[in-house]
C-alpha cells in the first residue's frame, strides 16, 4: 500500500508508539552510521526524545540531519532537529506530554530541566514501513502533511 497514510496506519501507530517507546535512532558520523536506543514518544507523523545538545548524536544531527529509527515492527526515515530547552515555552504542551509519557523515570535524576543543554529532539518522518496483523504498510508521512 502506498497510497499515503492509511487511518488504521494512524491508529496504529498511535497505539503502539504515543506513549514510552524504546527506539534505535541511527544517525551519520563522517560517513558511518552510528545507532542507539533512546526514550521516544510519537505524536502526527515525529517522534520526540529527551537528550542532551552536547551528545553525540545531536552533535551528529547538526552535521546530518538525515536519520533512521526502528522499533516494535516499524521502520523508517527522517529528519532530527533540536527544538529547543525542554522547558522552553515553545515546547511547553509537547513537553508536557513526554513528562507524563516518561513518568517512571524523567524525574528520577535523569532528566536535568536546568541544564540549558536538556534539549527535544524532534525526528520529522518522511517514509516508513510498519507491520501488523500480517499487514505491510508503507507509509508516506509527507502526505499527512
Amino acid at each position: 500500500m502506498a497510497d499515503g497514510f492509511p487511518k488504521v496506519a494512524q491508529d496504529l501507530m498511535v497505539e503502539r508508539f504515543s506513549r514510552d517507546s524504546i527506539i534505535a535512532i541511527a544517525t551519520i558520523d563522517g560517513g558511518r552510521p552510528c545507532v542507539r536506543n533512546v526514550d521516544g514518544y510519537y505524536e502526527n507523523g515525529s517522534f520526540y526524545t529527551i537528550t542532551h545538545a552536547l551528545s553525540g548524536k545531536m552533535q551528529q544531527i547538526a552535521k546530518e540531519p538525515k536519520v533512521a529509527i526502528c522499533g516494535e515492527w516499524f521502520t523508517a526515515h527522517g529528519t532530527g532537529e533540536n527544538i529547543g530547552h525542554v522547558c522552553a515555552e515553545k515546547n511547553k504542551e509537547i513537553a508536557d506530554k513526554m513528562r507524563k509519557a516518561f513518568a517512571a523515570w524523567y524525574d528520577n535524576g535523569h532528566t536535568n530541566e536546568a541544564d540549558p543543554n536538556t534539549c527535544i529532539l524532534r525526528v520529522r518522518l518522511t517514509d516508513g514501513v510498519l507491520l501488523a496483523h500480517g499487514t505491510r504498510y508503507d507509509i508516506d508521512f509527507t502526505a499527512s502533511e
